[in-house]
């Protein structure tokens, strides 16, 4: 006969257990019964992000000026007032990360930005901005498991994109070539290996790691479900939490905000402050959010990496088998029309 009270107990016990991993960062796996949320997908397959950390003058902030975090670190979507209120004490390094998730029959495709306030430099030849913007394009296929199978991604490196593909991965190079391997690592803190990226110090440009690597102080991050803020420039586990770009109050949803966007998909930033003090200049408006990023060689147009990650993928690799146009789930293209005439009129990227 069974003992109801054990089993509700052992239930009861099961569910204490599992808030208490998420509690401390560890994200739990999905039974594989269970249809699986875009914001457990993309938690899943966040990156291990290694960055490279500068101390060097008075810009870097103590290295402070690396650090990922919030675009609204300062308490407010003012895009203007980034550089100035990095250098301020009581802003919040706490690091963050955003991600956006579309869907076709096929495939999923996720999009992971990671933010700076400041993209600087100690060299006078060079030139600096406020804010800063870069990030990845993953495709995973959907193969009836319950996270699917990563078979590819594309890097974004200031004006350029740059693309990998996992061992044992079925894609292949198409009109672009393959750069590299991606390589996955095991997290401490949770039962997955994640694709591994990392960023370089002052320009913030993306790749596949080790194609950049730490050169002495740095911070590796770890996706998780609570937002840490490092204890130094040399902080070798760091959690970072994730922000949905396309929820109701996201980053999309904030595209129309003239106080965070100059215009579509490039982020306000003036040159107040000591922004170019000391370098060659401090440039205006010159980062983007994914769907302004844009490769100029390439041809995909201006965003697509993220609006249309379907047609980059097939311009990019060589796919077996099908491969789905057709969007199930596309906030984006709402906005297809207005994106299109963007990147027609728009400045030419900087980040």
């Amino acid at each position: 006969m069974l003992n109801r009270s054990r089993i509700a107990g052992r239930c009861l016990a099961a569910a204490v257990a599992a808030a208490a991993l998420v509690t401390v960062g560890f994200a739990v796996p999905v039974p594989a019964s269970a249809a699986v949320t875009r914001a457990q997908l993309a938690l899943r397959w966040a990156p291990i992000h290694y960055q490279d950390i500068d101390v060097t003058g008075s810009h870097a902030l103590g290295g402070r000026s690396d650090y990922i975090t919030k675009i609204d670190f300062d308490g407010d979507l003012n895009g203007r007032n980034n550089w100035d209120r990095a250098g301020q004490t009581g802003v919040s390094f706490a690091a963050h990360a955003y991600y956006s998730v579309l869907e076709t029959s096929t495939h999923w495709y996720l999009t992971y930005l990671f933010f700076h306030p400041r993209d600087w430099t100690d060299n006078f030849f060079d030139t600096e901005h406020e804010n800063d913007g870069e990030g990845v394009l993953l495709a995973i296929q959907r193969d009836g498991s319950t996270y699917g199978v990563l078979r590819s991604a594309v890097t974004v490196a200031h004006t350029n994109f740059f693309s990998y593909t996992p061992a044992g991965s079925t894609w292949t190079g198409g009109r672009e070539n393959v750069d590299g391997t991606l390589q996955l690592q095991a997290s401490p803190h949770d039962a997955f290996r994640h694709p591994v990226t990392a960023q370089e110090a002052k320009g913030h440009g993306l790749k596949a790691y080790p194609q950049y690597d730490i050169v002495g102080d740095g911070i590796v991050y770890y996706p998780s479900t609570v937002a840490e803020t490092p204890s130094s420039g040399n902080d070798r586990d760091v959690r970072y939490k994730l922000i949905d770009i396309l929820a109701s109050d996201g980053l999309w949803a904030q595209r129309a905000n003239t106080s965070l966007f100059a215009n579509l998909g490039t982020f306000a930033g003036d040159d107040s402050g000591d922004c170019g003090a000391g370098t060659l200049d401090c440039s205006i408006n010159s980062a983007n959010a994914p769907w302004g990023w844009d490769d100029g060689d390439d041809l995909p147009a201006r965003g697509e990496i993220a609006t249309d990650p379907a047609k980059l993928s097939v311009e990019y690799f060589t796919i077996p088998g099908s491969l789905s146009r057709t969007y199930t789930y596309n906030p984006y293209a709402s906005a297809a029309a207005a994106l299109a005439a963007a990147a027609k009129t728009a400045p030419p990227v900087v980040d």
